[in-house]
């Protein structure tokens, strides 16, 4: 009955007239900061802690909140359409978006990805309600050694990234494992790789990574290519929205899998959309029938990484308003606001602050459907950039990737950075290196790193301590059989 009257007074916040205003404001600045690569909702959060102040604190965090899942939500446009991830969290829905409006069919790919964030998002919201604290409690269970038996588990899945030669794979996740030391060394406080270079004491934001790899290098690659004409001309054919029956059923397995994934891997903090995005991206892989159409433009491959990245940005509300422990870097900065605004996130908020815990669950549900109601019919519109002729669509890259680079940390340092990594993931293209690998090995590297040195600093060295515990040791039986599954099936292949 507690929680029946607690979804009654959220409900009566997310659909009173301001509620459902700032619910609008919210996802409406958050679609649009999240088509800009580099802004990101951190930022647009960062800016809207001193507007809000004076503000009813649950309108203010209805808002906030409303601008994080809108900027997942709107990420996907410039992921597709650019191949210029506008948020880190839709890296992983270039790999399919792009070639699929590079074959004329961007209007097909913008319409998946927004049907699979607004059921991503909403079957989100549904866990949330039911099992955020279920939810909790499991992350609290979750410890270093889980945490680093997780990520070696998808560090061994980099072979599934890889369409070509399975040792250029990991020669690339190698690569992006030294990226990923680069700074200073948290336990020891040593500078590691950084030459005698300043700026890169702090290490490199993966922002200048993803955006470096994937769109300086999409336009290092338009120049090359010239314009013959031919794929320009098929990219300005966005072609239909309407997804066939076919689509709806090829999309309905990763949509129901990938949310309730994405759910689980946005509780446990430090996760977030990104890891859940590549991780869903990996699994559906996996279990295709047909794993070679990946990368060319798959349904899948589209639907399912954007399901789990908005599963995972609702996720990542339980630990923040359950336990006080921000699940990602943007709920950090929710976080900072909150405190802010004098409220003490953690188990006390449902019975201290009902209308404010349920008011956010609740508006996420109208934040959803405002986002599909706003996103499905611009689509046409959205398109159009396709249509800016090639010079200028190539400035027009390079130009925003400048500026969110640089509005990051304001250090022409990290400008240099981003030319550096357009070279590099131009190079990666024409030797027949797949990039995703190493962007999966920079976001998962020093997560791995310092979950293995906390496990051995608490077992004094004692590597059995992964026996003594069954997650984490599922985890790990589940990397080896990843690694080994496909070295086996090779055999068999070649002996039949």
């Amino acid at each position: 009955m507690d929680i029946f009257s607690g979804m009654l007074e959220g409900l009566q916040v997310a659909l009173s007239l301001q509620g459902i205003m700032f619910v609008l404001i919210g996802v409406f600045l958050g679609t649009i900061i999240g088509m800009l690569p580099g802004l990101g909702p951190i930022t647009a959060i960062g800016v809207m802690i001193p507007i809000s102040y004076g503000m009813d604190p649950n309108l203010a965090l209805v808002m906030m909140a409303g601008i994080y899942y809108g900027a997942i939500f709107g990420g996907s446009t410039s992921s597709i359409l650019l191949n210029a991830p506008g948020v880190a969290g839709t890296v992983a829905t270039s790999f399919d978006g792009y070639p699929m409006a590079q074959k004329g069919k961007a209007g097909k790919a913008l319409a998946i990805a927004a049907i699979s964030s607004f059921a991503g998002g909403t079957i989100g919201v549904i866990l949330l309600m039911l099992f955020a604290p279920l939810m909790a409690k499991v992350a609290i269970s979750f410890g270093p050694p889980e945490y680093f038996a997780l990520m070696l588990l998808a560090l061994t899945a980099i072979t599934s990234l890889s369409e070509g030669s399975v040792v250029k794979a990991l020669l690339a996740g190698v690569l992006g494992l030294m990226v990923a030391m680069v700074g200073i060394d948290g336990q020891t406080g040593t500078a590691r790789f950084t030459f005698g270079a300043v700026s890169l004491l702090s290490g490199i934001d993966f922002l200048v990574i993803a955006l470096g790899i994937y769109a300086m290098a999409e336009v290092f690659q338009l120049i090359k290519r010239g314009d013959d004409g031919s794929s320009s001309a098929m990219m300005r054919n966005i072609g239909s929205i309407r997804l066939t029956k076919s689509d709806m059923k090829e999309m309905a397995g990763p949509v129901g899998r990938q949310s309730i994934l994405g759910f689980i891997i946005g509780v446990l903090p430090g996760a977030g959309a990104t890891i859940a995005s590549f991780i869903a991206y990996i699994t559906e892989k996996k279990i295709a029938k047909n794993p070679s159409e990946f990368g060319k433009g798959a349904v899948k491959g589209i639907a399912a990484p954007e399901t789990a990245n908005n599963a995972a940005t609702t996720g990542a509300f339980v630990p923040l308003l359950s336990l006080g422990i921000p699940g990602s870097g943007t709920t950090a900065v929710l976080l900072g606001a909150l405190m802010v605004m004098g409220i003490q996130p953690g188990p006390m908020l449902v019975t201290e602050k009902p209308a404010l815990f349920w008011g956010v669950i609740m508006s996420m549900y109208v934040g959803n459907i405002f986002l599909l109601i706003i996103n499905l019919p611009l689509i046409p519109y959205f398109a159009r950039i396709l249509d800016i002729p090639r010079p200028m669509l190539i400035s027009l890259i390079a130009l925003f990737c400048l500026v969110g680079v640089y509005g990051i940390s304001f250090n022409t340092f990290d400008l240099y950075l981003l030319l550096a990594f357009g070279i590099l993931g131009f190079l990666l293209r024409k030797f027949k290196f797949p990039a995703a690998p190493f962007i999966l090995a920079f976001i998962l590297g020093d997560m791995l790193e310092q979950s293995l040195r906390k496990t051995l600093t608490i077992s004094d060295g004692d590597y059995g301590i992964f026996l003594g515990r069954p997650i984490a040791m599922s985890f790990l039986i589940l990397a080896l059989l990843s690694l080994l599954l496909p070295i086996i099936l090779n055999i068999y292949r070649r002996i039949k």
